[in-house]
């Protein structure tokens, strides 16, 4: 029988979020259920609760990086026990048959991958509701294990922060003997620059922000490029292997396609609301790569909390209760976190 938890909620694009019963299945014999401690406040939670993306059905429930404490479990499920933490990101199901699914791609199944909010809810109808509740009922496959040496509130950004920025990073090889760009220091970008640190890269930072150079280098940047300076972002031209875009709002990617090698890449993570203008030539003329990626798959999602645990990475953030919720989109908005919100959930009792 289905269970009602307490959440927040949006109920249309123009509304703050507000208290919510949500609804919940009951376990499964394959499921796990959490009772939740943490979620993380991402970008997407307010492109989706405010429908930027224009696909957003209500009541709209949202939260992608969770972390809580098992508290029961299917006759069938074999890697959890009650009293266990665990994690739950973007995705809560998938066919587990197409091509992606069998090569441990999940998010992007070719049947649709079923993301922990705004996607329909298989087993009791309606669509998921994601982690600004109490708690969650996820099937095992799609739980993942937090290293016990992390602060739980600290990791619960890296169940959507940590995985977009680790994928790509991971995907191009990024590493030894090799310059990066990470354009943004938001709650996506310094993940970026830990990450890219940790495996080895000589790392720069593009900000607008000059005040942001210390927390810049504190987290890793081996230099710090301010953007809007045009000498200063010259003197870079056709030195990186690899960039990674995290911005989420409106910008210029012309201004550091030309920075890359002749076959470099540059990977898109943030989602503005709206297209970015492309010059082709700076693509063109040196052979250069444009590329966009999603988060990771349920074994790299583990494989990179694994990394974590062993090198004691974790997210900066700021803790809020969930009342504070509408008052830290507004901040989200303004730059004015460092580096990721993350909810309380003890809050909500």
């Amino acid at each position: 029988m289905p269970y009602t938890t307490k959440s927040y909620a949006a109920q249309s694009a123009s509304q703050a979020l507000a208290p919510f019963q949500a609804k919940r299945r009951d376990p499964l014999d394959t499921d796990v259920q959490i009772d939740l401690l943490y979620c993380g406040v991402c970008h997407s939670d307010i492109h989706q609760a405010r429908n930027e993306w224009h696909n957003t059905t209500y009541p709209c429930v949202p939260g992608h990086e969770m972390i809580g404490k098992v508290s029961k479990v299917g006759k069938k499920v074999k890697n959890f026990k009650v009293g266990d933490i665990a994690g739950v990101g973007c995705l809560v199901d998938s066919c587990g048959t197409c091509s992606s699914c069998k090569e441990n791609l999940e998010q992007h199944c070719e049947k649709s991958p079923i993301f922990s909010y705004n996607s329909p809810e298989k087993h009791i109808g309606g669509m998921t509701f994601g982690g600004y509740s109490q708690s969650i009922v996820v099937t095992e496959d799609f739980v993942l294990k937090i290293p016990k040496n992390l602060d739980l509130a600290a990791a619960a950004p890296l169940l959507c922060a940590g995985i977009t920025t680790y994928s790509p990073l991971r995907r191009w090889k990024v590493g030894k003997g090799q310059k990066v760009g990470i354009v943004g220091l938001g709650g996506l970008g310094h993940m970026g620059v830990k990450f890219a640190n940790a495996f080895g890269a000589h790392v720069v930072m593009f900000t607008t922000s000059p005040n942001k150079k210390a927390d810049a280098k504190k987290l890793g940047a081996h230099e710090v490029v301010i953007s809007k300076n045009e000498k200063d972002m010259a003197k870079h031209t056709g030195t990186f292997d690899f960039i990674l875009d995290t911005v989420s709002a409106q910008h210029d990617i012309n201004a550091y396609l030309p920075l890359l090698k002749r076959s470099g890449t540059m990977t898109l993570v943030g989602a503005p609301e709206k297209p970015l203008s492309l010059v082709s030539f700076n693509l063109i003329m040196q052979r250069r790569h444009l590329a966009g990626s999603l988060i990771g798959g349920i074994k790299e999602t583990q494989e990179m909390l694994d990394f974590c645990g062993k090198h004691n990475i974790v997210c900066d953030i700021e803790k809020i209760p969930i009342q504070k919720i509408n008052d830290a989109y507004d901040r989200i908005l303004k730059s004015d976190v460092k580096y990721r919100f993350v909810i309380d959930l003890a809050s909500l009792k």
